[in-house]
């Protein structure tokens, strides 16, 4: 039996009762230790009451620690820094550990050797029959697929300590475990796909919610400068590709410039451009879904406002982090 501990980040959201409980009821070793990190900026007393008696005889093992609420890196940083066990399993609030997830990640990390630096499981993602998957749907099932994703990763504590934890630098997770995984990578460790299984149903329907994930171009910026421009091809991603927003935005942003100056015709031409851009975007949303007017809607909404949105953090994400450097040369 290999001893590991739980880190969980959270915002103390309605699916952390659930991750709570199936990890409880899942047959196997038990962890050692349960960190959770309440990364809200203001922790309301009491909030946590109810996920943690859910755990039921685990409830001892577990530790609620204040993240401050700045973001996934530092959160699970703030875990790894309890983390006393050989290995530290991080989980995703959202995640559901299957039945049999204990046991299963036990023999995960048994059959590691030392150059083995971390162990990811397969997450499965719910999907309602009958229907084409929403964009949100089909958002959850790209994130349960991406490789290194620490929804469900175990990694060993030492080789994480040795390489200085997360990047408390990237907004968002995603980029902030790619960024981790490379460097390990790069320090000659692997990364091993494990055989433990869990489910990570879809969030409930929220209609910015593609708006606010927008946020990651600025991370964009950062793996750019920090593993060159083709960091993408390496982590098994898809290609940041700035010209549709960019030109759409450009193309508003002239016409609304040129109906300033006066000039109507030119500005019209620039409209219809921009609106013409803005179709197509809304229109390759729209394909692959279930059409339903709550989905035509979200859309359409949205792919007005993601473009310019996708600029500004695209432009501000270059500005902000113009001086990083690449991680190699941190490391020396």
């Amino acid at each position: 039996m290999t001893a590991y501990a739980v880190v969980i980040p959270t915002l103390v959201r309605a699916s952390l009762t659930d991750c709570l409980a199936a990890l409880a009821a899942s047959i196997g070793p038990r962890p050692d230790r349960i960190v959770l990190v309440d990364d809200r900026p203001q922790p309301e007393p009491g909030a946590l009451d109810h996920p943690l008696r859910v755990l039921g005889d685990l409830r001892p093992r577990a530790t609620v620690l204040a993240g401050g609420g700045r973001g996934p890196g530092a959160a699970r940083n703030t875990g790894l820094r309890a983390v006393t066990t050989p290995w530290a399993v991080f989980l995703d609030e959202g995640v559901q550990p299957g039945p049999h997830w204990c046991a299963q990640l036990d023999r995960d990390l048994a059959a590691g050797t030392p150059d083995i630096a971390g162990s990811q499981g397969v997450i499965a993602v719910p999907l309602p029959g009958g229907r084409a998957p929403t964009e949100a749907e089909r958002e959850t099932t790209a994130r349960a697929r991406a490789r290194w994703i620490a929804a469900d990763m175990a990694y060993r504590t030492d080789a994480l300590k040795q390489a200085r934890g997360f990047d408390e630098r990237f907004h968002g997770a995603h980029h902030a475990d790619v960024d981790l995984a490379l460097r390990l990578l790069d320090a000659g460790l692997r990364i091993r796909q494990g055989r433990r299984t869990s489910r990570m149903p879809v969030p409930p329907p929220d209609r910015w919610a593609s708006l606010r994930a927008q946020r990651r171009h600025a991370d964009d910026a950062l793996m750019r400068r920090l593993h060159g421009p083709r960091w993408w091809h390496r982590a098994v991603a898809p290609s940041a590709r700035p010209t549709t927003p960019l030109a759409v935005t450009a193309t508003g942003t002239t016409a609304c410039a040129l109906a300033a100056a006066g000039r109507r015709q030119a500005a019209l031409a620039a409209g219809l451009g921009w609106a013409a851009g803005t179709a197509a975007f809304a229109r390759s949303r729209l394909a692959p879904g279930p059409h339903t007017s709550d989905e035509v809607t979200t859309v359409l909404v949205t792919s007005v406002l993601i473009p310019p949105a996708a600029t500004w953090y695209r432009l501000s994400g270059r500005w902000r982090h113009r001086a990083a450097r690449p991680w190699r040369e941190v490391a020396v």
